[in-house]
C-alpha cells in the first residue's frame, strides 16, 4: 500500500508539473532570480567581511621601550605584554632591526649611516590583538606600564577605520536581510498562484475522499523541485560570474582586493541558498494550499 501510494504520488507530481509547465515554469524563474540576486549580495558580503577581517588583523600597536629602562623592567614589560589575554603576538624588535627596516625602505639613501654611533631609534614590542577592535583601550592601558616610552596604533586612523568596516558589514547585513523577506514573499505568492489555478483538481480529490496529505504531497514534491532547481541554476551561475571576477582581479594585479577563493564561496553560499530555495519550494506549497482543503 505504502510503495503504490508513493509511485502515485511520484507519477501525479511528474502529471502536475507536465500539465502546469509553463506555470511552474515561471515559478522556478521567479526563485532563480529572486535567489540570485541574493546570492550577489551574499558574495558581495562575504567578500566585504573578508577584506575588512584582513584589514583589521594589519591594525597593531608599537610599543616603544624607554632607553633609560633597566634590562629587568625590560624583560617584565615583555612577560606581561606577551601574557595579557587580550594579546594574540608580542614582537620585539631591537632599534637595529628598525633601522635596519628604515634603510631597506629608503634604499641607499642611508649608506655610510653609523648604526652602532647615530641609531636615535628605540627598541619596541610590536603587539597584536585577538580582537583589533580593543586597540585604543589597550594601547591606553599599556601607556601605564613601567619601561614604556610612547606607545602608537595610528590613532585617528584606526578609529575612522572600525568605523567604515562597521558601516559597510550592517549596510551588507541590511541588504541580505531585505532581500531575503522579498525572496520569501515572491516565491510564496507565486507558488500560491499555482496552488490557486488547480483549485478545481484539488476539490475533486477532495471530494472523493482523499487526505489532506494525500493531496498534498504532489505539490510539496513540485515545490521542493521548483524551488531546488532555483537554487542550483543560480549557484552555477554565481559560479562561472566569481570566477571570472576573480581571474579579472588577479590579471589586473588589484593586490589590494583579496578576494575568497571560489571553491571556499560557492560551498558557503550552497549552505544557504539550497535550504533556502527547497525549503521555500516546500513550505510555500503546504501554506498555499490550506484554505483550498478545507471542503
Amino acid at each position: 500500500m505504502f510503495i503504490s501510494g508513493f509511485f502515485y504520488i511520484i507519477a501525479e507530481t511528474i502529471k502536475g508539473i507536465y500539465r502546469n509547465r509553463w506555470m511552474c515554469i515561471t515559478s522556478t524563474g521567479v526563485v532563480i532570480v529572486t535567489l540570485l540576486m541574493l546570492g550577489v549580495f551574499m558574495l558581495v558580503n562575504l567578500n566585504i567581511r573578508h577584506i575588512t577581517d584582513a584589514v583589521k588583523e594589519q591594525v597593531e600597536i608599537v610599543v616603544y621601550i624607554d632607553e633609560q629602562a633597566d634590562q629587568e623592567t625590560r624583560d617584565q614589560l615583555g612577560l606581561r605584554l606577551s601574557t595579557h589575554s587580550a594579546v594574540k603576538e608580542a614582537l620585539y624588535v631591537s632599534s637595529e632591526e628598525h633601522l635596519a627596516r628604515l634603510q631597506r625602505q629608503l634604499g641607499g639613501m642611508l649608506e655610510g649611516y653609523d648604526t652602532n654611533l647615530d641609531n636615535p631609534l628605540l627598541a619596541s614590542y610590536e603587539v597584536r590583538t585577538v580582537v583589533p577592535e580593543s586597540v585604543v583601550a589597550l594601547a591606553e592601558e599599556f601607556e601605564t606600564y613601567p619601561g614604556v616610552s610612547a606607545v602608537f596604533y595610528g590613532q585617528g586612523y584606526v578609529e575612522n577605520l572600525f568605523a567604515v568596516t562597521g558601516v559597510l558589514q550592517l549596510v551588507g547585513l541590511a541588504l541580505m536581510a531585505g532581500l531575503s523577506i522579498t525572496a520569501v514573499f515572491l516565491i510564496s505568492h507565486t507558488i500560491k498562484l499555482t496552488v490557486m489555478m488547480r483549485k478545481r483538481e484539488i476539490s475533486i480529490m477532495k471530494y472523493v475522499g482523499a487526505t489532506n496529505w494525500f493531496i498534498r504531497w504532489p505539490f510539496v514534491l513540485e515545490g521542493l523541485l521548483m524551488g531546488f532547481v532555483g537554487a542550483v541554476l543560480p549557484l552555477a551561475g554565481l559560479y562561472y560570474l566569481y570566477q571570472f571576477s576573480v581571474e579579472w582581479v588577479t590579471v589586473n594585479n588589484l593586490v589590494f582586493l583579496t578576494l575568497l577563493p571560489t571553491q571556499l564561496v560557492i560551498i558557503e553560499l550552497a549552505k544557504y541558498l539550497v535550504p533556502l530555495g527547497t525549503g521555500l519550494g516546500m513550505l510555500g506549497s503546504i501554506f498555499s494550499m490550506g484554505r483550498f482543503l478545507k471542503v
